[in-house]
């Protein structure tokens, strides 16, 4: 049963109990929970019982007394080891509060974040459906689901404080890959071959699991070449969604044109005469057409990475941005509406490539969940630290430009599926 935030909520008691489990040294939460708790010199803990397992397979148990004298330190210190992933016991169930108006939320309200979360009600914990950093969890008939501040409307249940909400932080995987262990670090010094072919493993896995794998993409992969590459791997089916801004479509569209990309030819690297409005034409061109699906039903647009998409109808959201050019029919430029559009496709993602585009890198990653594996393309090492700066930790970074990358991506999936052929080699 759901309470109200005035309601009754859990005894203000001097002492709690509160429970870890999993793998829970692997995973660093006893640390975080420890960590935590030594920050406060109001309060004391003993560790009541603590269970390593038998085997590396086994889950860990620990069960943490926790003292603290004044209610209010006690509440803070609980809430903060909620956020961790601890369980507090005897927690009560959730509480909410309406929401006073459309689009607006009550002061106390939960902030989320991209770990997966559950919810209690009516003694039971449920879980959070759509995980996203930065956002609010209402109740209604069907459970618990995160929802942005934009999206709630009057009079919705919302989640407000920490009580009865328990983060569930990620377990690291028994065996453990180079895929994750190379995302501890960002450096242009990695081995390459072995971690893009760990990438190509969890990729082809990705889709075999049926989930998409996204590219979010900036212009910089057709001003470096790579255009034909991205190209090849959609018709090819290993990418299968595309979040990008108005530059991408338009200089992709523009190299079918003209053989240029901001008016640079790509055969030879040198300025085309007149190049610099190649761009203002091909918007135009789209523009008169309709949009991007009409020149490739009209026979205007034979190639490239929208012909290739708009061919497989495949997702793709494009985003506006205020120094766009034009833009094309297809760029949204309400920027809630594109959020809207992306999150749509958000559940059927299961890896995220961005690749050389920091700020549509930094916005979709917001909107990803922690499971959603992502990798993060740049020649540039501080935007490739940023995305996990503002929260993605599940960020794998690796220093390339976008050509060297979707290049060697390729050929690391072809090795990869040629291996799993019967008397394959080796990838």
């Amino acid at each position: 049963m759901l309470t109200d935030s005035a309601s009754a909520r859990a005894p203000q008691t001097s002492v709690r109990l509160i429970e870890l489990r999993g793998h829970i040294l692997d995973s660093g939460i006893l640390a975080r929970v420890l960590g935590i708790l030594t920050d406060y010199d109001q309060t004391s803990y003993v560790i009541e019982e603590f269970d390593l397992g038998q085997t590396k397979n086994d889950v860990s148990h620990a069960r943490l007394r926790i003292d603290a004298a004044d209610p209010a330190v006690m509440r803070e210190v609980l809430d903060k080891l909620r956020d961790v992933g601890a369980t507090v016991l005897a927690d009560p169930d959730a509480s909410t509060e309406p929401a006073p108006a459309d689009g607006v939320l009550p002061d106390l309200f939960y902030a989320t974040t991209n770990f997966p979360t559950e919810v209690r009600i009516g003694g039971q914990w449920l879980p959070a459906a759509l995980p996203e950093m930065d956002c609010a969890i209402i109740i209604d008939d069907g459970g618990p689901r995160t929802v942005a501040p934009s999206d709630v409307l009057a009079g919705e249940c919302v989640v407000v404080g920490h009580e009865g909400v328990r983060v569930q932080m990620p377990q690291r995987a028994r065996k453990k890959a180079v895929f994750e262990f190379m995302a501890s670090a960002v450096s242009s010094e990695k081995p390459r071959q072995a971690l893009l072919g760990e990438v190509a493993r969890e990729l082809i896995d990705v889709l075999a699991s049926g989930k998409r794998v996204l590219l979010v993409g900036g212009p910089a992969i057709v001003h470096t070449g790579a255009g034909p590459y991205l190209a090849e791997l959609v018709r090819d089916g290993y990418v299968n969604a595309i979040f990008a801004g108005n530059a991408l479509a338009v200089h992709d569209m523009e190299s079918q044109f003209f053989g240029t990309s901001l008016g640079v030819n790509l055969h030879d690297a040198f300025p085309a005469e007149e190049g610099h409005v190649h761009h203002l034409r091909t918007v135009n061109r789209i523009r008169a057409v309709g949009g991007i699906a009409n020149a490739v039903e009209s026979g205007l647009l034979t190639g490239g990475i929208m012909f290739e998409a708009y061919k497989k109808r495949i997702p793709v959201v494009l985003a506006g941005s205020i120094r766009d050019d034009g833009p094309i029919p297809d760029v949204i430029t309400d920027v809630v509406e594109c959020q809207r559009a992306m999150r749509r496709y958000v559940p059927e993602i299961g890896m995220a490539l961005m690749v050389c585009t920091l700020l549509h890198s930094i916005a979709v990653g917001n909107l990803l969940p922690a499971t959603c594996k992502t990798i993060s393309v740049d020649i540039n090492p501080s935007s490739v630290t940023k995305l996990t700066d503002r929260g993605s930790h599940q960020t794998l970074g690796i220093v390339m430009d976008a050509s060297s990358f979707l290049r060697e991506l390729t050929l690391a999936i072809h090795a990869v599926e040629r291996a799993a052929l019967p008397g394959g080699l080796s990838a």
